[in-house]
């Protein structure tokens, strides 16, 4: 597949700005970012140059960007290139993971947190007096799935059904072949809407840059059971208050917060 890489430097004030622009060129198909440098395969780059500089320009008028230009990239395999960069992945509980271009390795402070809150998570002990009187499955949404990662560990530490959401369509099928490899059964959904029927997840894992936390909040919370838990991360110390006050406007109860290097998970009740 044929790339176009387009440099662009920034200088925004605050980290979430950048990971919003960042994330914005994603939508307009650059599907890797390296430093100064965002990769864009050539046909889509055809597609939406247009809607791109657009976009730059804009923030350019801020002075919060400066287009350097786009060039065309030697014809190679960018995948393979990515790949042997970035090989399988152990980690705990025997889970391997194979990242291809997708967010979710597992050793990325905001992915690590919530794979160590997990591990202390005791799935089985809210449900062993309710699998005696029903037919209760505990109900887990990782959404925002990248490799499927986190997913795949709440599988594997006892929860019976785990649904593995992605705007992406290579992270979805990156999600279905860790799923494959780890042997463990999730059902992964490509879509960029939030669909679920009220009171439907006893957990909702959610790895994602605040502003789009702060749009699903309503969503999420008519989602959980009541009783049940969301766990966020994904955010920095200053986007903890903004979080705090829209979990709490939708009937989330603070429990906990966690911190690794610069980052920060937040975890709330229903």
């Amino acid at each position: 597949m044929r790339y176009h890489v387009i440099h662009i430097k920034t200088s925004f004030p605050e980290e979430w700005q950048k990971d919003v622009f960042d994330q914005t060129l994603c939508n307009y198909g650059v599907d890797t970012i390296d430093g100064e440098n965002y990769y864009i395969p050539s046909e889509v780059w055809t597609l939406n140059s247009q809607r791109i500089m657009y976009f730059c320009v804009m923030h350019e008028d801020d002075g919060y960007v400066r287009w350097e230009g786009v060039e065309e990239c030697p014809d190679e395999n960018w995948n393979a290139v990515w790949e042997s960069e970035h090989p399988m992945q152990e980690l705990p509980l025997g889970i391997r993971i194979i990242p291809h271009c997708a967010f979710g390795a597992g050793h990325h402070e905001t992915t690590s947190m919530m794979i160590e809150q997990l591990i202390n998570f005791k799935f089985l002990i809210p449900r062993e007096r309710l699998l005696q009187i029903s037919n209760f499955k505990f109900s887990v949404l990782d959404h925002g799935t990248g490799t499927g990662v986190l997913a795949i560990f709440a599988k594997r530490l006892g929860a019976e059904h785990v649904i593995a959401v992605d705007i992406d369509e290579k992270s979805v099928e990156n999600a279905k072949e860790n799923a494959a490899l780890n042997d463990v059964e999730i059902e992964v959904q490509h879509s960029s809407a939030f669909s679920f029927q009220p009171s439907t997840f006893h957990l909702i894992l959610a790895n994602i840059h605040r502003n789009i936390l702060l749009e699903f909040m309503p969503s999420y919370a008519a989602s959980l059971t009541t009783g049940g838990q969301i766990w966020m991360s994904g955010f920095y110390e200053e986007d903890c208050p903004a979080l705090m006050e829209a979990a709490a406007a939708n009937g989330l109860r603070f429990l906990e917060k966690h911190a690794k290097n610069e980052w920060r998970m937040l975890m709330f009740v229903k």
